[in-house]
């Protein structure tokens, strides 16, 4: 078998049928449990596009789920905020009632030493104000469910080609922006659904290898028995692996990144070792985290067992 380290999910809504935006610290302690034994030795619980009094409070349940986790489980590293800051053209699943402008005020209202990413349309962001802000206190700033092509001032972009400037050949983009910046880290959710198999291979020739960062974009039915679930404001339907909602739109994946990791290695995309790599060690360099876990994959390209680092 081969052994690694653990995976680290960095953009993740839920899972098992928990929920971030609903669900109870205990839940989110649950949650970080039964993520280790998938293989993923950090998370950030991803909190996305609400009322500015919802995100408020979630974020002080999340934190609470900081302060009392357990050892033996995935470690709870800080919050991922995606959204409220975005550009309603590609809101995406975001409710755009809740939508709000790029402002340095109004996130200092849900601001928190806890959120360690945030997802803004760098656009919309008037001189840089509300990035300068997020990098002056050690934030990620992540450029995604944007159409802007100017990514000089962001750390990475969010779950690439999807919510944002598509590429084209006579013109800069988001997209081609990410692409050709050789610092900027990009998120991709590689569940061959989000993305095409023929545009990953792509992706991974013409991208520095080491500034992927594969994610899951995981919702509460990842790895749930559930059919169907009320996320954003809207039914989401797991349609043969695929969460859509009634109009079709995507919504997140019912993969973890154990099982993205797999897809990877089962279709020849990429070697498992190198799969692994893009979900485990260049999160740990990029988060400057430590690693719990040992993880051991089989023949197969699965899990076989985990194991707690002392």
């Amino acid at each position: 078998m081969l052994v690694t380290q653990g995976l680290v999910e960095q953009h993740i809504h839920g899972a098992f049928g928990y929920d971030f935006m609903q669900c109870t610290t205990e839940e989110i302690i649950k949650t970080a449990e039964l993520l280790a034994q998938q293989g993923v030795t950090a998370f950030f619980p991803t909190i996305m596009t609400d009322d500015i009094n919802v995100i408020k409070s979630r974020v002080a349940i999340v934190k609470q789920a900081i302060e009392l986790q357990s050892q033996q489980s995935a470690k709870i590293s800080g919050i991922h905020l995606e959204g409220p800051f975005i550009n309603p053209e590609k809101s995406g699943i975001h409710e755009k009632k809740y939508i709000l402008p790029l402002s340095v005020d109004l996130y200092k209202q849900i601001e928190d030493d806890c959120i360690k990413i945030v997802t803004l349309a760098p656009e919309l962001d008037e001189n840089n104000k509300l990035t300068d802000y997020l990098l002056s206190k050690n934030v990620k700033v992540s450029a995604g469910h944007c159409i802007g092509s100017q990514l000089s001032k962001v750390s990475q972009v969010t779950h690439l080609y999807n919510a944002m400037g598509s590429f084209s050949h006579r013109g800069n983009s988001t997209v081609v922006s990410a692409l050709s910046n050789d610092n900027l880290y990009t998120e991709l959710i590689a569940d061959s659904m989000h993305v095409s198999d023929e545009v990953l291979k792509l992706t991974f020739k013409l991208k520095t290898l080491d500034k992927i960062l594969l994610i899951s974009d995981a919702l509460p039915l990842a790895h749930s028995s559930k059919t169907e679930h009320i996320f954003a404001g809207q039914t989401i339907f797991n349609k043969n692996g695929k969460l859509i909602n009634k109009d079709g739109v995507f919504a997140g994946s019912s993969m973890l990144l154990c099982d993205i990791v797999k897809n990877l290695a089962d279709k020849n995309i990429l070697k498992l070792e190198d799969a692994i790599a893009l979900a485990s060690s260049n999160q740990l360099k990029y988060h400057n985290l430590s690693n719990n876990l040992k993880v051991y994959w089989n023949e197969q390209n699965k899990i076989e067992k985990v194991e707690f680092i002392n």
